[in-house]
């Protein structure tokens, strides 16, 4: 296996850690009409993350590529806003939902910077 698709399976294994401990987190929310709405809101956006993950693993051309890789930057920042609520709203202890909030950054910044390295290579053909 090559170094750059071990990358890539390590970064999946992270969307899917991402996606799993953000719904075991769910779990432990108080059972709260905020609580619940944030809560089903950030696991379908953390969930959808790897899912088009998934997705973009499989596109054919590279401007599909940017495009799923896009919606999963879309779905990280939803899943940022929802769980910045849910801090604004003291649901859960700050310094765990400090821990996700920066797990979010990290993934976004990964794969924003996976779409400007595919864009700067379409660019050059």
């Amino acid at each position: 296996m090559t170094n750059s698709n071990s990358k890539a399976f390590d970064l999946e294994d992270r969307l899917v850690a991402y996606a799993g401990e953000i719904a075991l987190f769910v779990e432990k929310l108080p059972i709260t009409y905020p609580c619940d709405y944030y809560g089903k809101q950030v696991t379908r956006s953390s969930g959808g993350t790897a899912l088009n993950f998934g997705e973009f693993q499989g596109t054919i051309s590279d401007k599909d590529y940017v495009h799923k890789m896009n919606l999963s930057v879309k779905e990280l920042k939803e899943s940022r806003m929802s769980i910045k609520i849910l801090k604004y709203i003291k649901a859960y202890d700050a310094t765990i939902l400090d821990n996700i909030l920066d797990e979010t950054e990290q993934l976004i910044a990964i794969l924003s910077k996976i779409i400007i390295n595919k864009q700067k290579k379409m660019n050059e053909k």
